[in-house]
């Protein structure tokens, strides 16, 4: 397998465009007070979660409103200055970095919901709205929004990057669930894709295309998602095993006899010592899945009784029930903060977060091998994962001053794709490819794929001003 090296991958590649100063000042007087070149803000918008430096974008462009953005994208595009959207700025992967320069479009202001259509189960809002705010804004409904990547992202982003998180099993990513979308394309045009209903054979499929394009194809200036009814019952559960081959067997016996269980999330031995620390909880210090069961009351208790049986037959035990609102934020919020509990157990450390998604049958084969290579390599790490549709995350904790580390923790990283992408999987299931896994896309798709992508970013950002470097190189 022609995988790249992990020394490929250890910085991003720097090449900056020339920003002239007629573009900053067109800027300025266009937006005013909107614009900001101070430091302090540039180098706000010049980073994400990700271990990668580069310089900050040149100038900050608060857009409150499609016109906003499309007009910066005019400027931008006269110019030939990169355009870098911009909103919670949680991505892992290098999204954000201006690596070729450019201004930042920070869309948070862009944060209203534009219309609750119950009766159809959907929602159209602008991509500063956040999966929480979302949420918090429709409960009157008895409506929800079920993408929960973990962080509290933006939905545009959410969109941008196709991502998925804990409830995916069930309820799908963001694939499934973007009806469509109003995007600011490079020459500054606004378009529509898509519609309200929920399926068309209209023509090409743009919102897919869009979906997942990182920014490189436009800036994201409205979403339409579907809603799901919420729960008649709700019910979670823990439940620690001997190992973690035991707890990913559970998992695929469970997916594979047809349970709808909504979530089924896997904590190996040293992340639940972390969030122990963290979350000031008393979890059993083993292998732990943490699930819940949607459905009537009688379909809540049949799937519990099912998961419970097989967890027994797997060698679980300590099967604990949070059927309170209260006790399930309590355990859900612990594994939304494993990240933070992670990195809290290293002070000062820099996180390399992995991401491969394998076919569910072939789960146990990838997570194990990796799983002895990370204990052998020496470099403490946290484990999490998606496991009910074969997703998992490892999180190389590293001491920044110590190159060593990071090339010990990008070896492992390069190991545990090229296992994935051998077992018919992927190098990303929901963070996407960024900066760091470019090299690994060549590997997955082959390079014919890889260049008719670039055919298509020719023909829609002829400049290429969208977010450059992301993806793939031109």
């Amino acid at each position: 397998m022609n995988a790249p090296t992990a020394i490929a991958h250890l910085v991003p590649e720097i090449n900056q465009r020339h920003v002239p100063p007629a573009l900053i000042e067109a800027l300025k007087a266009r937006f005013g007070a909107q614009c900001s070149t101070a430091l302090v803000v540039r180098e706000q918008h010049g980073r994400d979660e990700s271990s990668f430096e580069a310089p900050p974008p040149a100038a900050v462009i608060f857009a409150e409103s499609t016109r906003d953005v499309a007009d910066a994208v005019k400027l931008a595009s006269q110019h030939e200055v990169p355009v870098i959207p911009f909103a919670v700025g949680s991505s892992l992967e290098g999204h954000l970095l201006a690596v070729q320069g450019g201004i930042s479009i920070d869309v948070n202001r862009m944060n209203r919901v534009l219309s609750v259509n119950a009766d159809d189960l959907t929602v159209t809002v602008q991509p500063g709205v956040t999966r929480k705010q979302l949420n918090e804004e429709i409960k009157s409904t008895g409506l929800f929004f079920p993408i929960d990547p973990g962080a509290d992202a933006s939905i545009g982003g959410m969109a941008a990057t196709r991502a998925s998180g804990t409830n995916a099993v069930r309820y799908g990513t963001m694939r499934e669930n973007v009806l469509a979308l109003e995007v600011v394309t490079a020459s500054g045009e606004v378009i529509r894709t898509g519609t309200r209903a929920k399926k068309s054979s209209a023509g090409y499929d743009l919102t897919r295309l869009l979906v997942g394009s990182e920014g490189t194809l436009g800036v994201i200036t409205e979403v339409t998602v579907k809603l799901y009814p919420l729960p008649e019952a709700i019910s979670a559960a823990i439940c620690s095993f001997p190992s973690i081959e035991a707890a990913v067997r559970t998992t695929i016996e469970v997916i594979q006899l047809g349970v709808p269980i909504a979530r089924v999330e896997l904590i190996d031995r040293h992340t639940v010592r972390m969030v122990n620390a963290h979350s000031k909880l008393g979890l059993r210090e083993e292998p732990l899945l943490l699930m819940e069961f949607h459905g009537s009351p009688a379909g809540v208790k049949e799937q519990a009784e099912t998961v419970q049986e097989i967890a027994t037959d797997h060698g679980g035990n300590a099967f604990e029930w949070a059927s309170t609102p209260e006790e399930r934020t309590r355990l859900w919020t612990a594994r939304h903060n494993a990240y933070f509990a992670a990195v809290q157990s290293r002070p000062g450390c820099k996180v390399i977060s992995t991401d491969t998604c394998v076919p569910i049958s072939r789960l146990a084969d990838c997570l194990l091998d990796s799983v002895a290579e990370a204990d052998a390599s020496g470099i403490p790490y946290f484990l999490v994962g998606h496991v009910g549709d074969g997703n998992f995350h490892f999180g190389y904790l590293l001491d920044p001053n110590d190159p060593k580390e990071r090339e010990v923790a990008e070896s492992l990283n390069h190991q545990l794709v090229a296992r994935a992408l051998s077992l018919e999987g992927t190098c990303t299931g929901e963070h996407g490819v960024g900066l760091h896994k470019m090299g690994f896309l060549v590997t997955e798709t082959g390079a014919g794929a890889v260049d008719m992508m670039r055919t298509i970013k020719r023909a829609l950002d002829p400049k290429n001003i969208m977010n450059p470097g992301k993806i793939f190189t031109l």
